[in-house]
């Protein structure tokens, strides 16, 4: 049996709360450090059926990527769905953790994972950080990469949907076009498109982005791949089930079963 600080001082190790965006809500956020855990769970974002899930299967320790609460929470009662699923949780002595932008930024973090999953070689990141204090040219957010031999923006769009093991996808640009340089960005990651283009990338896939980001990129010539933001981040949280029951033999630890994309597809 672990301690719940025994756990979150490995993710702290992981993605260390300094590469967290400063408008973001890192660590732990919910529950006592020094309560024992023998049972984790990894999800995408609490839910109503990731709490169900939670609660039901005994976890003390949900680690979410997205943050609950986010913002300050002035009541916290059971008017709101956020305020439900924390009292639900609290109730149930379910203690919560995120990572979050840290995650994204990290050496081994969410953007270095689908660079990587995407077949891109000589990774570095797309927006380099001085955030660890130690000088690690592995840290930042987005990351870049090269594909050699260049590949089709249609072959790439082949690959993101094995690597994620999805069928659909939205994107911008000429299915021939041949790309050399591609930049990665999880989530919801318009803003990166300026740093892509900087940074020589003829190609930046994300999570999502706005209308008018996708305008301007047709505009200036940068492709883009839309994989969805559920798409984009929750593989990540499967392999990070596998990295915490690699650390702690003695805890059971599985990612999320019920959780889903809200988002559907029309036919």
């Amino acid at each position: 049996m672990q301690a719940v600080n025994d756990v979150t001082g490995f993710l702290d190790r992981l993605a260390p709360p300094q590469l967290a965006e400063s408008w973001d809500n890192v660590g732990l956020l919910v529950g006592d450090a020094a309560a024992n855990v023998d049972r984790v769970m990894t999800c995408l974002t609490i839910t109503q059926a990731t709490v169900a899930e939670a609660i039901d299967r005994g976890a003390q320790l949900i680690v979410t990527h997205h943050p609950l609460p986010f913002r300050p929470l002035k009541q916290l009662t059971r008017d709101t769905p956020e305020g439900r699923y924390l009292l639900d949780l609290i109730a149930a002595g379910v203690a919560i953790y995120s990572a979050h932008t840290a995650f994204d930024s990290a050496a081994m973090g969410i953007n270095r994972r689908l660079a990587e999953g995407l077949g891109l070689a000589n990774v570095t990141p797309l927006v380099p950080s001085e955030a660890g204090g130690d000088g690690d040219e592995s840290l930042g957010s987005g990351r870049l990469g090269e594909l050699t031999p260049p590949v089709t923006l249609a072959e790439l769009l082949a690959r993101a949907k094995a690597f994620l093991d999805i069928d659909k996808l939205q994107y911008v640009g000429t299915d021939a076009r041949e790309l050399s340089r591609v930049a990665v960005a999880c989530g919801s990651a318009g803003e990166f498109i300026t740093a892509a283009r900087d940074a020589g990338c003829q190609c930046l896939v994300l999570g999502e982005t706005r209308f008018h980001t996708c305008l301007e990129a047709e505009a200036t010539d940068m492709s883009l791949v839309l994989l969805g933001h559920f798409a984009s981040e929750r593989f990540a949280m499967n392999a990070l089930a596998e990295t915490l029951a690699a650390e702690f033999s003695d805890l059971t630890v599985w990612a999320s079963e019920t959780e889903r994309d809200p988002i559907e597809w029309s036919l």
